[in-house]
């Protein structure tokens, strides 16, 4: 399913940009979620990275586009925003905030599907994978591979990461889950480690990202088979 926001607060093109997209969704045959905004700061102050697709107005009267966009990349990198317009030579700063494209007012359902078409492209070639994670004061939208581990300290979620470390809450229980797909092993009832990031082990437990992590007796043999599988070897 493609997740997508449209922010744009004249409601005739808001009606026709739903319409393009379930002319779209019926002949591409495509499952399309949507939900509309009627303004950049109202879409800020409730994003928390759930789309995969923003058709986002570059003007509006609270926030335009441009400024929600900016605010937008701070905590999603990975989100494809189409900018429309009625003057081209705003749009053209869109590649400030790696807008994939713009559309130019009025819109015609051809050149909506042809931009259309290039977001779904670029979405199915995206090699990174992230999770959201929830922080005490907002959101914050994480690759997979930047994590290091993940330690549980009472109520709060710990994440280690190649850019600082992150609060956040939720249970590991959940997280494991999630991120089992990943390539993440929990070795310990505290700690949630990305194999990609050990290093080596120890008689105490696993050396990821210069830390040492402690591994339960328990796990120990699971856990060492799991990195044996991940790094393509055979522990005898």
């Amino acid at each position: 399913m493609i997740r997508v926001a449209i922010v744009e607060d004249e409601v005739n093109y808001q009606k026709q940009l739903i319409e393009y997209l379930q002319r779209f969704e019926k002949e591409r045959d495509e499952a399309i979620q949507i939900e509309t905004f009627t303004d950049g700061d109202q879409f800020v102050e409730n994003y928390q990275a759930q789309f995969d697709l923003i058709l986002m107005d570059v003007q509006m009267p609270l926030m335009d586009g441009m400024s929600a966009a900016e605010e937008i990349r701070k905590i999603d990198s990975e989100v494809v925003i189409i900018f429309i317009t009625n003057m081209p030579q705003f749009a053209i700063k869109g590649y400030a905030v790696d807008a994939l494209d713009y559309i130019l007012k009025p819109i015609s359902y051809f050149q909506f599907s042809e931009r259309l078409n290039r977001a779904i492209n670029r979405m199915e070639r995206r090699e990174t994978q992230h999770v959201t994670v929830k922080l005490k004061d907002g959101v914050i939208r994480l690759e997979t591979s930047d994590i290091y581990f993940i330690e549980s300290q009472g109520h709060d979620l710990i994440f280690t990461t190649k850019k600082g470390s992150y609060v956040a809450t939720g249970t590991m229980k959940d997280l494991e889950s999630e991120l089992e797909k990943f390539h993440f092993f929990r070795g310990h009832r505290g700690y949630l480690i990305n194999l990609q990031h050990v290093d080596g082990t120890n008689e105490n437990g696993a050396i990821v990202g210069g830390a040492e992590i402690p591994i339960s007796r328990s796990k120990k043999k699971p856990f060492m088979k799991a990195l044996a599988s991940y790094w393509g070897e055979v522990i005898k």
